[in-house]
């Protein structure tokens, strides 16, 4: 039996010194068939162990109906890190923060105002323990201990940047065990003191995370964990981008310089990232540190890490292989990296057909009738937009449309024509109209542009959560529409038209030889979401600062493939355009 323990500040592997050289690839952000070719080039940069979290969310989108199939594949990324030759570190904890939507954290536990998430609540943990129940036991035969390739698993994540329940902590650790988990069990925190006093659990290892300031960060962590082995479990080499930022990189250098610094304290070390992917469909998290600084994470998760999105080796690849062999001694002529899979520019694609999506509501989803403008999580919905309708009496003079509390960005409508934006967080944005005579029709779209990940706004129901008025008048008697835009099959496409400038959603087709990896282009285009034969590539938007959306391989076919962008705004060209190189800004 192997099992991963430490004498000291030495970890031990099978009674034998090891030093974990680890890098972290999430296995929902890359499709299952470039799991293997991203596994190997890890193993080829001499790493010998990966990292992966685990998102509930993606796994229980629905209480009780779980998914692990296709890119939930879980067990089928660790069984081929296993044939790899590679170690697997498993952070499954309920909450991730990764960028991801809500933290990992699935959006139906907003439905309960009652709960409160992470803490000693017991609707809270009921619902962990049915996820664990489930999730535990798969993960069980990949353990060390029953000969499998998992060597450690998370307790909790940076738990000490969010509170300081050690009941909920022991509660997590206790559950674990008690579902047969006998392997390495840490936690992981920032280099400060509060954060490393409330996310620690007595008796087990802790680890810190930070990007640069080695010795301050590991002389911090000895202050509370004096001999136990040193470990950066998430050494971030780069960073991620917001919709409106500039596109975040860092220096290979600067990156090798920091991790040299690890090398000579001895101290383990996880990249985070090694190989970022993208952040596919509604899943992109946002950040929000102050209450009206609302961020959403772009489609990409590039990172700027070792390898790019599209999974080629970068200048960080190649200077930190350097730095293992030349601290191991080891020959990586062995190592050999799996052949590039090359990309092509499929060129321009003329979009033929268009479908009006407020003439079309009714043929995707099934109307439901509120007295007040209720969230998403309250009509069982998790990801996409949310359309309120209501009819006002007339005539009015003009006035005010206040939605008083929009997440996050919504469309108005008066008879069809549209009147503006509200965007949360930005109150220059603002929208008034009259009434007629024989009164109007109003329509709001809601984009749930992705909830928050990290912070202490993490709960973020989506829609209108509170009230409407017009005026000081508050309207009542909502139709609402539920558009997680999973199934557009009742759509009805018809031939296109230049003018319009309401949300719609525009068909086309190409041709394609040979699948290969593309990019997508949407020069023209304002913002919205894009689907390449039915799977969703993820949003777009011309404030960047990414210009383009990945297109693996494997979602292409030989012959005919369709695509669809829904453009919530309009375009003055309506093609979009393959290309053979990412543009993040």
């Amino acid at each position: 039996m192997a099992v991963l323990t430490y004498q000291g500040s030495q970890f031990m592997y099978d009674n034998k010194p090891v030093q974990i050289c680890s890098g972290a690839i999430h296995y929902f952000r890359v499709v299952p068939e470039y799991w293997e070719d991203r596994l190997l080039k890890l193993k080829a940069c001499g790493l010998n162990t990966v990292e992966t979290y685990v998102p509930w969310n993606f796994h229980e989108p629905q209480p009780g109906q779980y998914r692990f199939e296709g890119m939930a594949d879980l067990e089928g990324f660790i069984q081929i890190a296993a044939d790899v030759g590679l170690y697997v570190i498993v952070r499954p904890s309920p909450y991730i923060c990764a960028e991801w939507e809500f933290g990992g954290l699935p959006s139906w536990l907003l439905a309960d105002d009652a709960i409160r998430l992470r803490c000693n609540d017991e609707q809270f943990l009921a619902s962990v323990d049915r996820y664990y129940d489930v999730l535990l036991p798969k993960l069980h035969p990949f353990l060390s201990t029953q000969g499998g390739p998992i060597i450690a698993m998370q307790i909790e994540n940076e738990y000490g940047s969010f509170g300081n329940d050690a009941s909920y902590l022991k509660y997590l650790r206790d559950g674990m065990v008690r579902r047969g988990i006998d392997v390495l069990l840490f936690t992981s925190d920032g280099p400060t003191d509060h954060m490393l006093q409330a996310g620690s659990v007595p008796g087990h290892l802790a680890t810190v995370n930070f990007g640069s300031g080695t010795q301050g960060a590991f002389a911090k962590l000895r202050t509370y964990q004096a001999e136990e082995p040193l470990m950066c479990m998430e050494y971030w080499n780069g960073w991620f981008d917001h919709w409106g930022e500039s596109h975040h990189t860092r220096d290979a250098e600067d990156v090798a310089g920091v991790f040299e610094e690890m090398l000579r304290e001895g101290a383990s070390v996880n990249f985070y990232m090694f190989h970022g992917g993208t952040n596919f469909g509604f899943y992109n998290g946002a950040n929000c540190q102050q209450k009206n600084q609302y961020e959403p994470t772009i489609t990409s998760y590039d990172y700027d890490s070792l390898l790019s999105e599209s999974g080629e080796p970068t200048a960080k690849f190649h200077a930190v292989r350097d730095l293992i062999a030349r601290y191991s001694g080891r020959d990586m002529g062995e190592l050999v990296l799996p052949e590039s899979k090359g990309t092509f520019a499929y060129g321009r694609v003329e979009l033929t057909e268009q479908a009006e999506l407020l003439r079309q509501v009714d043929n995707i989803s099934v109307p439901v009738q509120r007295t007040n403008p209720e969230p998403m999580e309250k009509l069982g919905q998790d990801y996409g937009f949310i359309l309120y309708q209501t009819r006002i009496s007339g005539p009015r003079e003009r006035q005010e449309l206040v939605v008083q509390e929009v997440h996050d960005r919504a469309l108005v409508f008066v008879d069809g024509q549209f009147q503006g934006v509200l965007e949360r967080g930005n109150d220059a944005l603002s929208v008034s109209f009259e009434v007629p005579e024989e009164g109007a029709d109003i329509s709001i779209l809601v984009e749930n542009m992705g909830r928050i990940n990290y912070g202490p706004y993490l709960r973020d129901p989506k829609g209108i959560t509170e009230g409407v008025r017009h005026g000081f008048q508050f309207l009542f008697d909502w139709t609402i529409h539920c558009l997680p835009l999973t199934d557009l099959s009742g759509l009805q496409f018809g031939e296109r038209s230049s003018d319009i400038e309401n949300p719609a959603f525009y068909r086309g087709n190409f041709q394609v030889n040979e699948p290969q990896d593309t990019f997508l282009r949407l020069d023209h285009w304002t913002k919205g979401v894009v689907y390449v034969n039915g799977f969703n590539l993820g949003r777009y938007w011309d404030k960047g600062p990414q210009k383009t959306l990945y297109v693996p391989a494997p979602l292409l076919r030989q012959g005919v493939n369709e695509i669809i962008v829904f453009e919530l705004h309009k375009t003055t060209d309506q093609a979009v355009t393959f290309v053979n190189k990412a543009d993040l800004g």
